[in-house]
């Protein structure tokens, strides 16, 4: 008659039992072939403290003063230098006398100077213009053709020269960006007492050089320059 085995007996039996099934299907041997291994750590990177080494040096002085005594700044007062502003003595321009030419006059001068243009040829370029009452009192400017400009003059700003019919030469400023005369212009105008109405025919003989014709608008027909 077999005796009855305990709880604990049995358990511990069985126990022993599967760990010889395990052991005779080699699972022990596999469990650890399965265990991930754990990467190692990568060693950290010693940092270097960086250390600052201060070193006192003598400040080099030149011996020229070296004995002198340390200069000793103050405030100085400085007066301020005015320059007088340019005080012009002349009253303000009377343009009551101003002398306005009339349609008929103007379109006569500026035929009578087209008939002058197509006597010159066209060996070189030339324009047409009528004069107003700012070219010639007042402002003293003259605009010029710009499609003139942008084909035959300087693309900055030159010296441009206009000679009369004597042969008088008369400089004066040319700007580009304006496509006209300044400076040198009013010197022409006063010297040819150009009114309003006159055409004057401006031939380029030369890259910064006009021969300038002047048709008056109350004389006769291709009346010269030193007629005036």
């Amino acid at each position: 008659m077999v005796a009855k085995l305990s709880y604990e007996e049995s358990r511990q039996k069985r126990v022993e039992e599967n760990k010889k099934r395990m052991e005779s299907l080699n699972i022990p041997q596999l469990s650890r072939a399965l265990t991930p291994i754990s990467p190692k750590p990568s060693p950290m990177k010693q940092v270097r403290n960086r250390t600052v080494e201060k070193e006192l040096v003598v400040v080099r002085r030149s011996t020229r003063v070296a004995n002198k005594p340390a200069p000793v700044y103050k405030e100085v007062v400085v007066e301020r230098v005015m320059i007088p502003r340019r005080i012009s003595t002349n009253k303000r321009r009377d343009l009551s006398n101003r002398v306005y030419a009339s349609d008929e006059a103007r379109a006569e001068a500026m035929q009578n100077a087209e008939k002058l243009e197509s006597g010159l040829g066209s060996d070189f370029p030339i324009f047409i213009k009528s004069m107003l009452q700012s070219h010639v009192t007042g402002g003293f400017w003259l605009g010029l053709p710009v499609h003139f400009c942008k084909r035959n003059l300087p693309g900055c700003d030159d010296v441009i020269t206009l000679i009369d019919e004597e042969g008088d030469e008369y400089p004066t400023i040319y700007l580009a960006r304006k496509t006209g005369l300044s400076g040198g212009w009013k010197g022409f105008a006063v010297a040819h007492q150009l009114v309003d109405g006159d055409a004057l025919v401006f031939q380029l003989i030369k890259p910064t050089a006009f021969k300038v014709y002047i048709i008056r608008v109350n004389g006769p027909e291709q009346e010269n320059n030193s007629e005036s």
